[in-house]
């Protein structure tokens, strides 16, 4: 297996660039101090990355996801969506936190729907549009229940489904299984899996797990903090496995050596 260091960045690609950040700084005052929470960051993204975000707490993960995301005006440098500058909040970025970020008051299908009402998409197409994702997340059967009749599980199936919905150019995940417990939360791996899979969208996934990044990612990146930036970015190289159930990624030997030099790059460590 290739070494980390010498895939230190991802290689250009013939496919569409959803996403282009260049040279983006987040320079916050704290009195007469200040803190430099992103530095110098230069990212592509495209149509077909699963990309995954790992790095030490406090490294900029967070504030990179809300930079994208056009939640972050105090950044410098330029944040570009298919070439159009994104300085704010739109459609064309959807976001899943790590709460479910869904309406208490409103069934699974209303909560899918609501965006698309908001759009003024007729009656007919929405409900085109309610079926496919609901199938696509696997809530057929829940798709009449309210948000506190669901596990925690289906809520974030409903908002990842909402988010679809409303056909986003990329998709940003803000550490989403967290909560879950560690069955539900592999379960939830490879639904996203499925569903990105399915979708043919741009997944940008933050994650504590070096696992989680390893199983689901076609691309990984790893920050490190003060300031925070981009140490590695690269393809991951066991996606070749391409097994759903992860049962070929997990025995493969690559997996131990790939999870090994990945924790050892969050850390600081020197590969060399």
């Amino acid at each position: 297996m290739e070494s980390l260091v010498e895939i230190n960045r991802a290689e250009e690609r013939s496919a569409d660039c959803s996403v282009e950040l260049k040279d983006v700084n987040l320079i916050y005052k704290n009195g007469k101090q200040y803190l430099h929470v992103l530095n110098e960051i230069e990212l592509k993204l495209f149509n077909d990355d699963f990309v995954c975000v790992l790095g030490p707490s406090g490294c900029g993960k967070t504030s990179l996801l809300n930079a994208i995301a056009g939640y972050n005006t105090d950044i410098s440098g330029q944040v570009l969506i298919n070439g159009v500058p994104h300085t704010k909040p739109n459609p064309d970025v959807g976001v899943v936190f790590q709460q479910p970020n869904i309406f208490p008051w409103l069934s699974v299908e209303k909560n899918i729907e609501f965006g698309l009402k908001m759009k003024g998409i007729p009656k007919k197409e929405r409900v085109e549009i309610v079926n496919h994702y609901v199938n696509l997340v696997g809530l057929e059967k829940a798709r009449k229940l309210l948000p506190h009749q669901l596990s925690g599980g289906m809520k974030q199936r409903a908002a990842i489904a909402r988010t679809l919905a409303a056909d986003s150019k990329v998709v940003l995940l803000d550490e989403p299984f967290s909560a879950l417990d560690a069955l539900t939360r592999e379960s939830m791996q490879k639904h996203l899996k499925k569903i990105w899979k399915e979708s043919n969208k741009c997944f940008f996934f933050i994650t504590h797990d070096v696992e989680e990044a390893i199983l689901l990612s076609t691309r990984i990146i790893v920050m490190n903090a003060n300031p925070g930036r981009i140490v590695s970015d690269f393809r991951n190289p066991l996606q070749k496995y391409d097994d759903n159930s992860f049962k070929k990624i997990r025995t493969s030997e690559e997996f131990g050596q790939l999870r090994d030099s990945l924790i050892e790059l969050i850390q600081g460590t020197d590969l060399e």
